[in-house]
């Protein structure tokens, strides 16, 4: 979709602070954190909803991963998800540490590093 801020993340045109990837998703953090950490998890096709996307156990699965390296990097078991949908009209997962995570909220380029090298462990 031409119009689409997470397809353009996708397709490169848009910057963002990628901290992984497979075949068919991506997760990068959001520019507006909510905590340390906080990342969208996207299916790389476009779907309007999450519930649009075929697989939506492997979608799943990446959230844990990511939720899992989240808890790794930023020092905490509490880890929030959160499915709306209506502010990107691109499926997406919202996954984000506690504010009790361990970490500077605004350091986008640091934290992405953390997490990618939780996800490398």
């Amino acid at each position: 979709m031409n119009d689409c801020v997470f397809c353009k993340i996708v397709a490169g045109t848009i910057p963002a602070h990628q901290v992984y990837e497979d075949d068919d998703f991506v997760a990068f953090l959001d520019i507006h954190p909510q905590s340390p950490g906080h990342a969208q998890v996207i299916p790389k096709r476009h779907y309007r909803w999450v519930w649009d996307v075929p697989d939506v156990g492997a979608y799943f699965e990446v959230v844990r991963k990511i939720a899992r390296a989240q808890q790794q990097a930023f020092g905490t078991d509490w880890v929030l998800s959160r499915i709306i949908g209506d502010e990107v009209p691109h499926a997406h997962i919202w996954v984000f540490p506690s504010d009790q995570a361990a970490g500077v909220r605004n350091d986008l380029p640091g934290n992405a590093a953390k997490l990618r090298a939780a996800l490398e462990a």
